[in-house]
């Protein structure tokens, strides 16, 4: 049994996390690492999620701000499974708000004004490109035995493809069948 470190201010550095898991440590580090991607992503899309519902505006403003609100907090309500589950299997998470800027790769968007439909299919793709992160990291937990995160990212792959399929019907033009 491992002793208890404790953390000497003076240092600087807290000590390493300890979670018993039976995982390797190479397994823990790239599910880590891949759900913190997701993880940051997932704020960065709640929060430009948030930013169009606060600026949506037009004929269907109704409708918008209460999709845009409601996706919104289904992306917000994922942060604490994922950041969970990386803890669960002793790896560390996300610290502060640089830490998500430094891995997300969904871009802001600090424009003043973007109309309703281009907010819709920015959104849209954003959504797809999470599902495309976490089919990757679904990969990576497959590797090394890890059901329970690939099962998360399951049932979040599904919610992120739901979020799609709105925003993709909500912007279409009456009889547009493009993508």
């Amino acid at each position: 049994m491992n002793k208890p470190v404790k953390f000497d201010p003076k240092q600087k550095v807290a000590p390493a996390l300890d979670t018993p898991t039976d995982l390797s440590q190479e397994g823990v580090d790239k599910i880590s690492a891949a759900m913190n991607v997701i993880l940051a992503d997932s704020f960065a899309l709640y929060l430009k999620t948030k930013n169009f519902h606060w600026h949506v505006s037009g004929p269907h403003f109704r409708d918008y701000h209460l999709l845009l609100d409601e996706q919104s907090a289904a992306i917000l309500a994922t942060t604490d499974e994922i950041a969970e589950r990386v803890r669960k299997i002793g790896g560390a998470t996300l610290r502060s708000i640089g830490h998500i800027s430094k891995l997300q790769t969904i871009d802001d968007n600090d424009e003043p004004f973007v109309p309703a439909r281009d907010m819709l299919r920015e959104l849209m793709n954003d959504n797809k490109a999470v599902v495309k992160t976490m089919r990757e990291a679904h990969e990576i937990a497959d590797k090394y035995n890890d059901s329970a995160t690939a099962s998360l990212l399951e049932n979040f792959i599904d919610e992120a493809e739901k979020r799609t399929w709105f925003l993709f019907e909500a912007s279409r033009d009456a009889g547009d069948n493009a993508r």
